[in-house]
């Protein structure tokens, strides 16, 4: 722990928004991770200072956000971990643009779109993500994307900058944008929706939840789908034809519900899930030939 860095920190940020051997576990869907050894919530304004703050005094930092695709290692994080969340979770609605901070949830975002009667965004409401990791993964259900809605984003760039993207700048394909390579934080993102009626909207969003709480297992800890889709293949049918149902390490099972999530069903450790995650990545090989690529990222010392 570096005394020197940990009190500048604290009085740029004031002592209630910075933290040290924070537990991972209370902030990824996953329930699981060891500490992260600084932990701050900054406002916008304060990202950038607190990057110049690790670049002077070298400290490796990284980027959270609802922690709903991340994976962290049982002997947590060395440096900062920075959450982009309820400091920045403004949404605003001008004509069919809806304009929201990357803090944002994105069934935060959603619910206020049905609210303002435009359709498009219905297919995020249940995706238990926030807007900027949305937009740096693309993420998508149900037959939408954010790249059927995304009109640009406003990122940080590494040198401090603020820089406007367009939909064609992004790059956004499956679970891909130009956001990771290049080291960006997303600061907030527009959506073009369009027109729509409230009650049809609200309709939509109840059917899918509906179908989420049907065929996903949502009463347990999860990262959502834990593989990316293979091409020509759908993840979770191969892990059943590999009669992986069930299938458990420790307190880490993929489950019976749907066997494209892996869940942590009683108590398990990060190292239990990656073990999992890797038995089905050889077994699923061995048997189809297909090497599954995990859509969760791993983070931190296991």
């Amino acid at each position: 722990m570096n005394e020197k860095f940990l009190a500048h920190l604290q009085e740029l940020l004031g002592e209630e928004q910075c933290y040290t051997q924070e537990a991972m576990s209370r902030h990824i869907t996953f329930r699981t991770g060891g500490p992260a050894e600084y932990y701050v919530r900054p406002s916008r304004q304060q990202i950038q200072p607190v990057l110049a703050l690790c670049q002077e005094y070298e400290i490796p930092w990284m980027v959270i956000g609802n922690g709903s695709n991340l994976l962290v290692g049982d002997k947590g994080i060395r440096g900062l971990v920075m959450e982009i969340g309820r400091m920045m979770d403004k949404v605003t609605v001008s004509g069919n643009v809806l304009t929201a901070e990357a803090g944002a949830l994105l069934s935060a975002a959603a619910r206020q779109a049905a609210e303002q009667e435009l359709t498009g965004m219905e297919f995020a409401s249940g995706i238990p993500g926030s807007v900027g990791g949305a937009v740096v993964m693309n993420a998508g259900a149900y037959g939408g994307e954010m790249k059927h809605i995304v009109k640009k984003a406003v990122v940080l760039t590494e040198d401090g900058r603020e820089k406007e993207l367009t939909l064609e700048e992004l790059d956004l394909g499956y679970r891909h944008s130009c956001i990771l390579e290049n080291h960006y934080i997303v600061l907030e993102a527009e959506f073009q929706l369009e027109k729509g009626n409230a009650e049809e909207i609200l309709q939509r969003m109840a059917e899918l939840r509906q179908r989420r709480n049907e065929k996903q297992p949502l009463e347990y800890p999860s990262a959502g789908s834990t593989f990316k889709r293979p091409e020509g293949y759908f993840a979770g049918k191969l892990i059943q034809d590999s009669g992986l149902r069930g299938y458990q390490v420790g307190g880490a099972q993929i489950s019976e519900k749907h066997c494209g999530f892996v869940i942590n069903k009683e108590g398990a450790t990060s190292e239990e899930i990656r073990q999992l995650i890797s038995d089905v990545q050889d077994k699923v090989e061995e048997q189809f030939g297909v090497r599954m690529e995990p859509e969760v990222k791993f983070i931190g010392e296991f």
